[in-house]
């Protein structure tokens, strides 16, 4: 009798574990390992506890993996990527099975909105998603998220970011029409649209679609992050910055934890000229990534402190707050080393010091502006690296140096032929704008008025139909406002004051803008107007005890 007794049991525990393997299917270990999984403790600077938002993403995930799950998408919608993958890799070493915390993986290597994954990533999240795409048991729509992002890792040796980019919004739509309800499959869905819209596309097509999206869930998930945050990006433009404008006031309560939310808000203060704003957002941020970096390990500082640091004097220089500006930009020179190593951080090396010296007309520093010594190569960010070339141009050329500011403009012109066989449109532009531009003022001093203004028309032209790169605050100086300068030296104001109105809508509140549009106004006989922008000027630069020689002067124009 207790042989059979123990038959039995033996039976029952056989098919028992043959039952868990079938829930839980065995994923190699080997596999799991080549993936190189960023591992580690969660990193949170949140003066309380972790807070990253809410939302609901169903999966076939279970127990706790399922509720680390959640986690890791949540910072995953802040663009916490190495702490989302370090959760995903939690829910991985949890339950090898779940198939879409490699989809995670996947996603935390993708970066849609900054720069495109490096061959490291692409290979990391090309192995994730090959072992996602083999376990068994996924629901259709599981299958459907995990061959959405497969589209943009497909063929990645062959085929550009962009091209893979519209691949993985086509998935997502097609992922988003086949499950409606789906909360996440939207979200995602609006962020692939983000992803994949053209920065010259002036109706902004693909994010107003977005944005509709959002905008339909905003009202019943108002914690949900992913959705204030690409809202936020959505908007990210001179014409509709200010459909954002409550998201951007939402999302740092949203989701504290993430240095990137505090900052984020930032993006759309400084698109409506609101500094004040932008510069407490930042003054956070900052501070988040500071915590991160020490709690991290990082060597040096971590990329998140230079971005914030960018906007942050950004935001002082266009208060006329030169006093903070130099506090931060004397900080700012102490940094030598800075992780990861990637175009963000370069551009912030690149444009500080040049925002600082053009800002303030300080010629002879900028036309002797060196490159910032960092722990990178700048001859691999050809963008970033005009920048300071663009600096020393306009620096030599209002010292009189136009010998030392054709030698520059010969550097733009390589770097633009350099970006041009990189087949990077975008960067391209950017440095076409500041060739010509720097060309123009060139002639401007050589005497050739016509010439000049012809090049400096087309440079302001092209930046408007190229935009910005969302990651960037602004051009170190726009176009339009250059153009606005040199027709006020070729004593053309009334002119002037119409450019300097035009730059004002792309870029307003700027003080340099304000300042220009009074003076414009002022020398072509519009009291009026002058005093409208005196005023603003004034309003501008309230709170700071600034000493810029501006609010002297609008101050003395108003007591006239």
């Amino acid at each position: 009798m207790k042989t059979k007794n123990y038959l039995w049991l033996f039976v029952l525990i056989t098919v028992s574990i043959v039952a868990c393997k079938n829930d839980t299917p065995e994923v190699s270990q080997k596999k799991i390992d080549e993936i190189n999984l960023k591992r580690g403790d969660i990193i949170s600077c949140s003066p309380g506890k972790e807070e990253f938002g809410t939302l609901e993403f169903e999966t076939s995930c279970k127990g706790k993996a399922k509720d680390n799950f959640t986690t890791a998408v949540k910072m995953l919608h802040s663009f916490e990527y190495e702490e989302a993958e370090k959760m995903f890799a939690k829910v991985i070493d949890e339950e090898p099975g779940c198939a879409m915390a490699y989809w995670g993986v996947a996603m935390s290597n993708f970066h849609p909105l900054w720069s495109p994954a490096t061959p490291e990533e692409l290979k990391k999240g090309n192995k994730a998603l090959e072992i996602a795409q083999t376990i068994p048991g996924k629901t259709n729509r599981e299958e459907g998220y995990i061959n959405a992002i497969a589209a943009y890792y497909n063929n990645w040796e062959k085929t550009d970011h962009r091209t893979r980019c519209l691949k993985f919004e086509a998935a997502m739509k097609a992922l988003h029409s086949a499950n409606p309800e789906d909360n996440e499959a939207t979200i995602f869905y609006a962020l692939a649209l983000d992803a994949a819209a053209d920065p010259s596309d002036k109706t902004y097509s693909k994010q107003k679609e977005a944005g509709d999206l959002l905008n339909a869930l905003y009202t019943k998930f108002p914690n949900h992050p992913g959705i204030v945050h690409y809202i936020i990006h959505t908007y990210d433009s001179p014409e509709l910055a200010e459909r954002a404008l409550p998201a951007a006031r939402k999302y740092a309560a949203v989701a504290p934890s993430s240095a990137h939310a505090l900052h984020m808000p930032s993006h759309i203060f400084t698109r409506l000229g609101l500094w004040d704003e932008g510069i407490q957002s930042n003054i956070s941020s900052v501070s988040s990534a500071k915590c991160y970096a020490e709690a991290g390990g990082i060597k040096g500082h971590w990329d998140e402190e230079l971005h914030g640091l960018d906007y942050l004097v950004y935001s002082y220089l266009q208060k006329g707050d030169n006093i903070h500006a130099k506090q931060q930009l004397d900080y700012f020179n102490t940094i030598t080393e800075v992780h990861p190593a990637n175009f963000k951080i370069a551009y912030a090396f690149a444009a500080i010091p040049a925002r600082y010296v053009i800002e303030n007309k300080l010629w002879k520093e900028a036309a002797n502006l060196p490159f910032h010594k960092a722990n990178f190569d700048w001859e691999k960010y050809q963008w970033e690296k005009a920048i300071t070339h663009f600096a020393r141009l306009l620096g030599s050329v209002n010292t009189g140096n136009l010998a030392a500011a054709k030698v520059e403009l010969t550097a733009l012109q390589q770097a633009q032929n350099k970006l041009s066989e990189q087949k990077d449109a975008f960067k391209s532009n950017k440095v076409q704008v500041q060739a010509k531009a720097g060309e123009a003022w060139i002639l401007f001093k050589e005497g050739k008025n016509d010439e000049a203004l012809q090049l400096m028309k087309a440079a302001a032209d092209l930046e408007d139909k190229t935009g910005k790169h969302p990651v960037t605050p602004g051009d170190v100086i726009p176009a339009r406002e250059l153009l606005g300068n040199m027709l006020m030296q070729m004593k053309k104001s009334a002119e002037a004051l119409n450019v300097y109105k035009a730059s004002l809508r792309n870029t307003p509140n700027r003080f340099n803008g304000v300042y220009g549009a009074y003076t414009a106004a002022k020398e072509s006989g519009n009291s009026t107007q002058a005093k409208e922008y005196s005023n603003q000027l004034i309003q501008i630069a309230q709170s700071t005890n600034s000493d810029r020689p501006e609010v002297a002067s609008v101050k003395t124009f108003l007591k006239g």
